[in-house]
């Protein structure tokens, strides 16, 4: 009898890193994409069908004849305005599917792709142009959120970086470094709180960053942002791991209630159960089949309409899990990140991030002025390895001069 040969799908393996990397390419190019299509008068549920057509035609590209699976690790969601959790209306729900995108609206994107079960998962915020504002400079209170956004974004990332992982001196320091205990979760929240405050912004309440795992994007560990009563992080990160890590800033409290409209975002669980109507056991074959335990929309499924009814038992007999509808309980914008993370033995990998916003075209006399936050966003979130590629020349670290003069060149163009 032929022995079982294990497969290492961690990190250290090339060829999981070759598939989380190709996978976040895809994203990448079709978040592009999908962000040239939101535009003033564009229908959302539009938008998100040809955001997945495209995911399935640019995964349907790479690995062909391979015996593994692939596909779509989040479906094309745009979120409107205070929309916290992604949006992915049906075209079966005429009031949902009518609704189309406004010049000023703060809206969510957010996609990924998985090459055999190595999920990459990518999020942005844009604010929609008017026809007008051929510039696209953004003024007011927008920019006070993307900015707050974008550098609280910023810091999480480098704290999720291990203690003692960059640092530099002798192998004394190091280690001495490396001994130190990792940030805990409330000060994580305490530093981030002091970043959206220098904008007049708060953090959204329960964002939530998970461990990425092979066919799992809420693992074992969490960071959890401004926690609610009841709600708590779990574990730190540490080389090896890949992450997607989350970030969401609103103009109001940042406190969230959960909306009438039809959840329609939806995930496999782990659990089983024997599910008794027809339709329903008919659904769940179908959501195995195509997505596994990946996040899916009830518009991807064969018959939408059978796929409402179907759904519903699957949902309560816990096979299924619905995302539900959440939006700021003040109905002020809200803004988010999504970057999908490995963390190495040279620091961060970025494999999926969101691109880096023009900064003067952000108009605001707001800055940050914190010493702690300014000198952490001055840190790398990698090593130098000695070699030169095109994604090390685009990512750039923002540094303290950029965020204490991008107020005072706004202030002298006005």
């Amino acid at each position: 009898m032929a022995e079982e040969t294990l497969v290492d799908y961690s990190l250290s393996n090339s060829d999981t890193l070759t598939k989380y990397k190709t996978a976040a390419r895809i994203a990448h190019q079709v978040l592009e994409t999908v962000t040239g299509w939101c535009v003033e008068g564009e229908k959302i549920l539009a938008i998100c069908e040809r955001g997945d057509r495209l995911l399935d035609e640019e995964v349907g590209k790479v690995y062909k004849g391979k015996k593994i699976s692939k596909g779509i690790a989040h479906p094309t969601t745009v979120s409107p305005n205070s929309f916290v959790t992604p949006y992915t209306p049906l075209a079966s729900d005429p009031a949902d599917a009518a609704v189309v995108l406004k010049p000023g609206e703060v809206v969510k994107i957010q996609l990924g792709a998985q090459i055999d079960g190595f999920g990459t998962i990518v999020g942005d915020t844009i604010v929609i142009a008017s026809k007008e504002n051929k510039d696209n400079e953004i003024s007011g209170r927008e920019a006070d959120l993307l900015l707050a956004t974008h550098y609280a974004n910023e810091l999480l990332l480098r704290l999720m970086i291990p203690p003692g992982l960059m640092s530099a001196g002798s192998e004394e320091e190091k280690k001495k470094a490396a001994s130190e205990k990792p940030i805990t979760q409330s000060k994580i929240t305490q530093l981030l709180e002091k970043v959206v405050k220098s904008y007049d912004c708060n953090l959204v309440e329960n964002t939530t960053s998970w461990v990425f795992e092979r066919n799992e994007i809420e693992g074992k560990k969490k960071i959890v942002l401004a926690p609610s009563e009841g709600q708590k992080g779990e574990g730190v990160p540490e080389v090896g791991e890949a992450w997607g890590v989350e970030v969401g800033v609103s103009l109001g409290s940042g406190k969230v209630k959960t909306l009438e409209n039809r959840p329609t975002l939806h995930r496999r669980t782990t659990t089983t159960y024997g599910l008794k109507r027809p339709s329903s056991r008919q659904i769940l074959s179908e959501i195995v089949k195509k997505f596994g335990t990946f996040p899916f929309s009830l518009r991807q499924l064969d018959d939408e309409r059978a796929a409402k009814v179907g759904v519903v038992e699957c949902v309560r007999s816990n096979v299924v899990r619905q995302y539900e509808v959440i939006a700021d309980k003040d109905g002020a914008a809200v803004s988010r990140l999504f970057t999908t993370i490995a963390i190495t033995k040279n620091g961060l990998m970025l494999l999926s991030a969101p691109p880096s916003p023009d900064l003067t075209k952000l108009k605001t006399d707001k800055k940050i002025t914190d010493p702690e936050i300014l000198k952490i966003l001055e840190q790398p979130i990698s090593k130098s390895t000695g070699t030169k590629s095109k994604s090390k020349k685009k990512k750039k670290k923002p540094t303290k001069k950029a965020v204490e003069e991008e107020s005072d060149e706004s202030s002298e163009e006005e």
